[in-house]
């Protein structure tokens, strides 16, 4: 069952929001939710998290509610080639790396992940696949990264577009039969920003010809797609 005190909002053209109460709950992220809403109340043993997924997952807006709850820092990958890291934690204990991959600069993490250690800070990791996995070259680093917990973004299932849709479609004021997000939802691209295309395709044919958004006309924008 969908949480209908948790909604989903995700980049829409370009503009993103990262709010907790924009965050709908289904089984495929439940568990990483658990672990955001469970800081700093963390084992002793979690050393840092690793959130991984595949893209449009919902994994950085994830991360992102934990960057505002904890204050952290987020670091890119030039950020983190160019700054002293000790300033980089000077006003910030907890530092977000998103969009984590092999082509970052690795000795800098390395020393990043020994500073935050120093001064009992929380490092979360955002990824496609495991960071483990990743193919990193530098031993100490990759031993150090096996050793955060891991959790898994997966991809959206049909309960999660489909609160995705409907609160979209509520946003607009528009009401919209069931058996039109039930069509969309098993035929559509499996990705948060095509639903947000397919929600503004709608309401604005049915606003230009003046008719409601019926089970035909989802067909018709559908086609129009794929």
């Amino acid at each position: 069952m969908i949480d209908k005190n948790f909604q989903l909002t995700f980049d829409l053209f370009g503009e993103e929001s990262f709010n907790r109460d924009d965050f709908i709950i289904s089984n495929s992220n439940n568990d990483a939710l658990a672990w955001i809403d469970s800081w700093p109340n963390w084992p002793e043993n979690v050393s840092g998290l690793n959130v991984f997924g595949a893209r449009s997952s919902g994994k950085t807006h994830l991360a992102n509610i934990w960057k505002l709850k904890a204050n952290a820092l987020s670091i890119t990958r030039p950020l983190l080639d160019l700054v002293n890291l000790r300033k980089l934690l000077e006003d910030h204990e907890n530092v977000l790396m998103d969009n984590f991959d092999s082509s970052w600069n690795e000795e800098p993490i390395l020393h990043l992940y020994n500073l935050m250690q120093e001064v009992g800070g929380t490092l979360v990791i955002v990824s496609e696949k495991p960071a483990s996995q990743i193919d990193i070259k530098l031993r100490d680093l990759a031993s150090r990264v096996s050793t955060m917990t891991t959790v898994e973004l997966k991809p959206p299932d049909d309960e999660l577009i489909k609160g995705v849709m409907r609160k979209l479609f509520k946003d607009r004021q528009i009401e919209v039969p069931s058996e039109v997000v039930d069509y969309l939802t098993i035929r559509m691209e499996r990705s948060f920003k095509e639903v947000g295309r397919l929600v503004d395709r709608l309401d604005k044919t049915s606003l230009s010809e003046k008719n409601a958004i019926t089970l035909s006309l989802a067909k018709r924008i559908l086609q129009e797609k794929y």
